[in-house]
C-alpha cells in the first residue's frame, strides 16, 4: 500500500506537529474538524492541514489515518473510524498512536480489522517534533512496515515486531519512568513547600542529585495543560503492569496526582499559553501548592 494521503485525528499539540513533519516529507495531510474546538482548528490551519470536514470524508480521502489524541478517547475514536470505513467501503490503514496499554490496543485492532481495514500499533516517544526536537514512533504489527514510507530526521520510525501490542508496551514502560517520575517530583516538591522545607530540600538536591533535580524541574512547566490527558495514560500503564502480574497501584497514584493538577487554574491554559508564560519548574510548583 502506497501512502500519499494521510489523515491526522486530531491535530492537537502533538498531532499538529507530526502533521507538519509529514507535509515536509511530501505527503498530503488531512484532518476532520467537524465539531472540533476553535483552538484545534487554528492549529490545523497554522500547519497547513486540509480539512475534510467529517471523519467519513477523511476516511474516503486517505490511505492511512493516525489517531493522536487523549488516550481515554482512543477506543471511541477507533469505533468512529470503523463506522466510517464500513460506510465508505474503503480499506485503509489505521494507526493508533495513543498512550494505551497492549490490552487496549489489541481491542482496537479487533475493532478496525472487523471493519475490513489494516491496523498498526504505534507509540510516540519524545516531545512534539518542532524545531530541533525529534520524535520517535515505535510501531508493531504485520503492517507496521507501512510507516517506514515517511521516516525522516524529525520523525524517526522504529519497527519493533510484527506483534500487535509490542509498540504500546514500549510506550507504556517508557511513560512510566518519564511521566511517573514527574508525578512523584511534583508531589514531593509540593509537600516540601507545604512543610516549609522547600529551600533546604532544593539545596540538598542541588548538592547530591543535581542532574535529577534539573531533569525534574525542567519537565514540570509544560505539564499542567496536559495533566488531564496523563490521567488516563497512567491508568493505561497501571493496566499494562497488572496484566503481567505487577502492582497497578504505583501508576494509579500517579493518576491521582495528575487528576489533582488537572483541577487547578494552570491546567486551564493551553500548551501554547503555558509556553508563552515561560514559568520555571519552581514557579509552577509554588502555584500548584497554593503559593505565589
Amino acid at each position: 500500500m502506497e501512502i500519499r494521503n494521510i489523515g491526522v485525528a486530531s491535530p492537537g499539540d502533538m498531532g499538529q506537529a507530526i502533521a507538519a513533519r509529514l507535509k515536509e516529507s511530501g505527503l498530503n495531510v488531512y484532518t476532520a474538524l467537524e465539531g472540533r474546538s476553535a483552538r484545534t482548528k487554528a492549529l490545523a490551519r497554522d500547519a497547513g492541514i486540509e480539512d475534510c470536514g467529517s471523519l467519513e470524508a477523511l476516511v474516503g480521502t486517505c490511505e492511512m489515518v493516525l489517531s493522536v489524541l487523549n488516550p481515554g478517547a482512543a477506543a471511541d475514536k477507533a469505533r468512529e473510524v470503523a463506522r466510517a470505513i464500513r460506510k465508505t467501503g474503503r480499506r485503509i490503514a489505521f494507526a493508533d498512536c495513543n498512550a494505551v496499554s497492549p490490552q487496549t490496543v489489541r481491542e482496537i485492532d479487533g475493532i478496525i480489522r472487523d471493519a475490513g481495514s489494516v491496523f498498526i500499533d504505534a507509540g510516540i516517544v519524545g516531545p512534539p517534533p518542532r524545531g530541533k526536537s525529534g520524535t520517535r514512533i515505535y510501531v508493531s504489527g504485520p503492517d507496521a512496515y507501512l510507516f517506514t514510507q515517511f521516516d525522516n530526521p524529525s520523525l524517526m520510525v522504529r519497527v519493533v515486531s510484527e506483534r500487535i501490542g509490542d509498540a504500546s508496551g514500549v510506550k507504556m514502560c517508557y511513560g512510566a519512568i518519564t511521566k511517573g517520575a514527574v508525578a512523584l517530583g511534583v508531589e514531593l516538591l509540593i509537600a516540601a513547600r507545604r512543610l516549609g522545607v522547600e529551600q533546604a530540600l532544593e539545596a540538598e538536591f542541588k548538592e547530591s542529585l543535581a542532574d535529577v533535580y534539573g531533569w525534574m524541574t525542567s519537565r514540570i512547566p509544560p505539564m499542567p495543560p496536559k495533566a488531564y490527558r496523563w490521567v488516563p495514560e497512567m491508568l493505561e500503564i497501571a493496566r499494562t503492569f497488572e496484566g503481567v502480574g505487577m502492582t497497578p497501584r504505583i501508576m494509579q497514584g500517579a493518576a491521582d496526582m495528575y487528576e489533582m493538577v488537572a483541577a487547578t487554574p494552570l491546567a486551564n491554559e493551553s500548551p501554547e499559553e503555558a509556553r508563552a508564560r515561560a514559568r520555571n519548574g519552581v514557579e509552577v510548583v509554588r502555584a500548584l501548592a497554593g503559593g505565589k
